[in-house]
């Protein structure tokens, strides 16, 4: 029986995907921030990947002075409200509070970091202002959290920047992405407007750039260019039956529902592929679109899922059933998927019903793109070879950021990437 009824409008599809981390209250933040110990090593501090100072600006929110909080967030990462909400701080931040080892809730830092910076966003109280301008600009590829953090940052050092955006909105997986249970479009738009307001970088929406003419184009018109392109699309596998009609990648339907919400079609019996993170949410989300049965199918043991524990956890209990060591060989039906042919470790066949299946089995690598790149070198996994203390690539006008270095991380990792790109850019022209 399915725990969720199918939702018929934006109301029902809220009540479904109600936030996890809903915003405190100023009384929730003032003796939530009381808790805090102030270590004097700061273990959760040395767990971001952002380095934000988290015991100071939790010292401002408990002696009153949060918009000075939301500042010293800023500072450091300039999604720091989308993180706030975002980032796994079970196992970053949060995950390092030394009430864990006292068998004590341990902080909630992610929502203080929620809490403080929506102080400023939600009345427009301004914290920036661009640098004195210096005649150079740059452009970045990408308007996801690698690309808004780099912008941010090269506007207060005093450059020009223009975003090349191939879709109609910023910020990338947050609002194409992520599972609606974590963050409402509205907040992500909210976050990316309020910078934009501030800092004045332009971005140049539904502008793919896909050809080498295009790139030389950039690099004529621009002292440097950042590549925050992230990975592609799910990747084809090349299993017998894999276009029929119902099978669909875990990206294009997250997209799907963070877009039309109520109005995505999900099945009655859903089987989701894959044990990463991007596959509990397909599965949570398939849940709570009223499907009557979600199955979570990974080709090897529980144990060497990629996905966090919290994740899966999650997943299990909106209703999500799980089978292990079962891989998938074929998709059975006429022009729409009817089930799925697995294997188990002891080559035995297992056929499950089904009337869809979300791949959440990888993406597409960017490697044609980087071919359209002179001197442009990735490594085995075609993710980009930079250097690690600035972010430049082996063609010297690029630099880059974000899931296209790293593979697929999280918001924060991207945010860090972008800000020390635009340092690594301004050292770079200024040498």
């Amino acid at each position: 029986m399915a725990e969720f009824k199918r939702p018929k409008n934006e109301e029902e599809f809220n009540s479904n995907f109600k936030l996890k981390k809903p915003l405190m209250n100023k009384t929730q933040a003032y003796y939530e921030s009381s808790r805090c110990l102030f270590c004097y090593d700061a273990p959760c501090m040395n767990e971001c990947p952002a380095d934000i100072d988290i015991p100071l600006f939790i010292k401002q929110i408990h002696t009153g002075n949060v918009e000075g909080a939301a500042k010293t967030i800023y500072d450091s990462n300039w999604l720091g409200n989308a993180c706030g909400v975002v980032c796994p701080t079970g196992v970053l931040c949060e995950g390092a509070c030394v009430y864990n080892e006292q068998e004590v809730l341990p902080l909630q830092i992610g929502r203080l970091q929620n809490y403080a910076t929506r102080s400023v966003i939600d009345p427009g109280k301004h914290l920036y202002k661009p640098g004195i301008e210096n005649s150079r600009k740059i452009a970045v590829i990408g308007a996801g959290p690698a690309g808004i953090a780099c912008a941010c940052e090269l506007r207060i050092l005093g450059y020009a920047v223009d975003i090349y955006e191939a879709k109609d909105k910023p910020s990338g997986l947050m609002v194409y992405g992520i599972a609606p249970y974590k963050i409402s479009n509205k907040e992500v738009l909210d976050e990316t407007s309020y910078l934009q307001e501030q800092l004045g970088y332009n971005i140049i929406y539904n502008k793919a750039i896909s050809s080498k003419e295009q790139l030389l184009d950039l690099e004529q018109n621009y002292d440097a260019i950042f590549l925050g392109v992230g990975i592609g699309l799910t990747a084809y596998r090349g299993l017998l039956g894999e276009d029929k009609n119902g099978v669909i990648g875990a990206v294009e339907f997250i997209e799907e529902l963070r877009m039309n919400h109520s109005n995505t079609k999900v099945g009655d019996k859903v089987i989701v592929l894959g044990g990463g993170n991007t596959a509990m949410d397909a599965a949570s989300e398939a849940a709570r679109m009223g499907a009557t049965n979600v199955l979570l199918a990974y080709r090897g043991p529980k144990e060497k899922m990629k996905a966090y524990g919290f994740e899966y956890e999650l997943a299990i209990s909106v209703g999500v059933n799980s089978v292990f060591n079962a891989s998938p060989v074929e998709f059975i039906g006429n022009d729409a998927v009817e089930a799925v042919k697995f294997k188990n470790e002891k080559g035995e066949d297992l056929i499950i019903e089904c009337d869809m299946v979300i791949k959440a089995t990888g993406q597409e690598k960017q490697g044609a793109f980087c071919d359209l790149i002179d001197e442009l070198e990735v490594d085995s996994d075609t993710k980009i070879i930079v250097n690690a203390e600035n972010n430049q690539t082996t063609n010297q006008k690029y630099f880059a950021g974000g899931d296209v270095i790293n593979g697929g991380a999280e918001v924060v990792n991207a945010a860090f990437d972008g800000k020390l790109a635009a340092k690594g850019i301004h050292k770079w022209l200024n040498q």
